[in-house]
């Protein structure tokens, strides 16, 4: 059993070892997603604050004499 279990830990550590010295860079393809991402959330803000944005600047101007 001993013999099992000491086969088992060499073979994840092995493993692991691979992975950790097969991590390749991310692609540009990986970076036109991320970019996407933060784009489509930054129009949905913006979209999304726009009216409030808009009703407190009418009220500043509703204030102030003519």
């Amino acid at each position: 059993m001993l013999k099992f279990f000491v086969a088992a830990q060499l073979s994840a550590m092995e493993t692991a070892r691979r992975l950790r010295e097969h991590e390749d860079g991310q692609t540009m393809a990986e970076y036109g997603v991320v970019l996407a991402v933060i784009t489509l959330l930054v129009v949905g803000a913006i979209s999304l604050l726009s009216q409030g944005i808009k009703g407190s600047i009418d009220s500043v101007t509703g204030i102030l004499p003519g």
